[in-house]
């Protein structure tokens, strides 16, 4: 179902996923009909070819003696021709590969000056979790995100080197500390993945985890609507700390700004 998911894309929109797919399998075809090709030709001529005691497999060959340069053959036609055919399917690979390529890159830019829904989630990694910042300022350690919207993560690091995937979505981003990467991806089912961290980086390494819920719009923007900016929740923190309870306001509003905000 996940592999569903990530490759339907929405409204038309073809999923980073879908792209690198259709380039693993239009490599894989050809590499393995080149194979094909080559070991049947390689295993006809030696089998044609063989070296028999009592018969010569090419009798109308007029073989060169020793010192002798060879004549004939075709004069160089077969190979012109088969570095005419290579050079043209691997040329047509190569701009095929980077046009699709140019798409992926480009793509939320393109959907956005279109109308489009797009959503761009900042993602920032520190050791050890993750922490998500929506347009609105809000911010989370669970990354929620509606159905059939292209999802924009702009990743970045406060600390060490990171690397923010989801494996179910196919989307993956380097976390640089004082640089941001973007990775996008679209779902048409709501669902609940894993986001792992694939860059070592330190004891924790392996729990660092996030939680990925894929909901129905209605749903989302139902639970977006509850959500407010980082620097409100920290300006109500300070107004109750006014009124007596200072020290805990402070912690519980100071707490998410490190370990991710809301769940």
């Amino acid at each position: 179902m996940a592999g569903d998911t990530v490759l339907a894309g929405a409204s038309g929109i073809r999923a980073p996923a879908e792209v690198f797919n259709s380039i693993f399998v239009a490599f894989l075809g050809l590499g393995t009909l080149v194979g094909v090709v080559v070991i049947s030709y390689t295993l006809y001529n030696a089998y044609r070819y063989r070296y028999r005691e009592d018969e010569d497999p090419a009798p109308d060959v007029d073989r060169p003696e020793v010192g002798e340069l060879p004549e004939g053959g075709g004069k160089g036609k077969k190979l012109f021709l088969s570095f005419g055919i290579s050079a043209f399917i691997v040329l047509s690979l190569v701009i095929w590969t980077y046009a699709s390529l140019l798409y992926v890159e480009g793509k939320p830019t393109e959907v956005q000056q279109n109308g489009g829904d797009v959503m761009t989630v900042e993602v920032d990694g520190f050791r050890f979790g993750w922490q998500f910042t929506y347009p609105n300022g809000a911010q989370a350690s669970t990354l929620r995100v509606p159905t059939d919207t292209v999802i924009n993560l702009s990743v970045t690091s406060q600390d060490v080197f990171h690397n923010f995937g989801i494996p179910d979505l196919r989307a993956k981003a380097d976390a640089i500390p004082g640089q941001t990467t973007n990775a996008w991806f679209v779902a048409d089912d709501p669902g609940t993945y894993q986001a792992n961290c694939y860059e070592i980086c330190g004891e924790g390494h392996s729990g660092m985890t996030a939680q990925v819920e894929v909901m129905n719009e209605s749903a989302f923007d139902e639970w977006y609507a509850t959500t407010e900016p980082a620097n409100a929740s920290a300006s109500n923190g300070t107004a109750t700390a006014s009124d007596g309870t200072a020290s805990n306001a402070t912690a519980s509003a100071l707490a998410p700004a490190h370990a991710g905000g809301a769940p």
